[in-house]
């Protein structure tokens, strides 16, 4: 048999996740939440701001009244992170009971403008896209046979100690009910603290090693964790990591993985790739240990998929933009359990995804069509001057 997914299955499937998991109300009788949502999916499918969205759309309610509906419907951010995980277990597809690799990582979304109200709203970083600040979320993401899901988001602060971070997540996970089987960290948590609470918990992990220390010089080898970097030959070994004068200590064991670059971003060469793991039986070369580890880059591939997904917005409101952000990675997991659930193929009891069969993009013009169908699509703009004989209609 052939069944049919419907722009309104679908549309009514991710509204109705986040209206009871953000706990949306009406807003007076002109802008239910329904409406709210239907307009934000047309703001998220356009890649434009809600007041974007409202002017595009013919019959929807005035922008000013989207605003303050999508105002009176933010709670404190403490709050808003908890209703959003809700909102992201709920969006989640059957998972199996084994234990999971997971990948955790934070994202830097670009911030040119000044707080909202305090100082530490706003992660400080490398500079990027012309700025040095960003609104920052880290996630955890479950990655199984190529498919990746959100477990779980976190609000970070500058001045957030990372292991906090880690803590909360974790916390989060836990109740998704996956189990970990391995952490793919990025380099951002190579720390003591971090290690110290990975070991108490028993969480097996990851992650790059950060070049530290004093570099190799006449007469002077190298010092800190750069001495992995001036081996000929790649290999095993063991590392102690110290901080505070050693006050504060973590022992990892070390994997290093030389390769050719092979004109990878323009250069040649050999490079080493530096690993640090911990609680679990490594593969039996350092290229697998490398390959293992490039599971993690597929976050990255999440991480645009829900910039597609994610509307825009020049407020400084720290939590309209958690609220389009977690939004976003929503309509992001209720695409992953489309394929996992609805469109995958059967084929001796595994399944096979069809990622043609309904690509991001299309589903998020599925939500725009819902929306437009709702209230009409503005086609029509008021002149200041006589339209000219050249564009009047034929």
């Amino acid at each position: 048999m052939q069944y049919t997914l419907t722009a309104a299955a679908v549309h009514q499937f991710a509204a109705d996740i986040l209206r009871e998991h953000l706990a949306l109300r009406d807003y007076g009788r002109t802008c239910p939440a329904d409406t709210l949502l239907s307009v934000l999916f047309a703001a998220c499918a356009r890649l434009t701001s809600l007041f974007a969205a409202a002017v595009g759309l013919r019959d929807a309610p005035s922008a000013e009244t989207l605003r303050q509906a999508l105002l009176a419907n933010l709670p404190e951010l403490a709050t808003l992170e908890r209703r959003a995980n809700r909102a992201l277990r709920a969006s989640l597809p059957r998972l199996p009971t084994s234990r999971q690799r997971l990948a955790i990582d934070l994202t830097l979304i670009p911030y040119h403008g000044q707080p909202h109200h305090d100082e530490d709203e706003l992660y400080r970083g490398q500079a990027k896209s012309g700025t040095t600040h960003f609104h920052a979320y880290a996630t955890a993401y479950l990655i199984l046979r190529g498919r990746r899901v959100t477990l779980a988001l976190v609000y970070v602060r500058h001045g957030q100690k990372m292991q906090g971070v880690l803590k909360r997540l974790m916390r989060l996970v836990a109740r998704t009910g996956v189990k970990v089987r391995l952490l793919l960290l990025d380099r951002g948590f190579w720390s003591v603290a971090v290690i110290r609470y990975l070991q108490a918990a028993r969480y097996p992990f990851l992650m790059p090693v950060t070049a530290r220390g004093r570099k190799a010089s006449a007469g002077r080898a190298a010092g800190g964790t750069r001495v992995f970097w001036d081996w000929q030959r790649g290999g095993w070994g063991q590392y102690t990591l110290v901080e505070g004068g050693k006050v504060r200590q973590a022992r990892v064991s070390i994997c290093v993985h030389r390769r050719n670059r092979a004109g990878r971003r323009g250069k040649h060469g050999r490079e080493h790739l530096v690993y640090a793991y911990w609680g679990w039986q490594p593969p039996a070369s350092p290229r697998a240990v490398s390959e293992l580890y490039r599971e993690r880059f597929g976050i990255e591939t999440s991480y645009r998929q829900m910039n597609q997904c994610r509307a825009r917005t020049c407020t400084r409101n720290p939590a309209v933009r958690l609220m389009l952000v977690a939004v976003a990675l929503v309509l992001r997991n209720v695409w992953a359990w489309l394929h996992w659930e609805v469109l995958a193929s059967h084929r001796r009891g595994q399944q096979g995804l069809r990622l043609d069969a309904l690509t991001i993009k299309a589903m998020l013009l599925m939500l725009l069509a819902v929306a437009v169908g709702r209230f009409g699509f503005t086609d029509t703009a008021l002149a200041e001057h006589p339209i000219p004989h050249r564009l009047r209609a034929g």
